[in-house]
């Protein structure tokens, strides 16, 4: 994925991941939605909305590497 220079606010990560979240598996989904209620670094931010966009287009494998680095962010 390509560097972004833009920042992402908190509320547009939000959005991003309701979006999504049809795609994602259910209790990443979850994880991630709780892990969003505790106020995190615009890195954390910027990184996850990446991971986010355009994850319903994403092949298997791609979706597979993203849910992985997904996991690495909730810790």
């Amino acid at each position: 994925m390509g560097e972004c220079k833009l920042d992402h606010s908190a509320e547009d990560v939000q959005k991003k991941l309701a979006e999504q979240a049809p795609f994602l598996p259910q209790q990443q989904a979850e994880q991630l939605r709780a892990w969003l209620k505790v106020e995190r670094s615009q890195e954390e931010l910027n990184e996850l909305f990446h991971l986010l966009k355009k994850y319903d287009l994403a092949t298997q494998e791609e979706r597979k590497e993203r849910e992985a680095k997904m996991a690495l962010l909730l810790g």
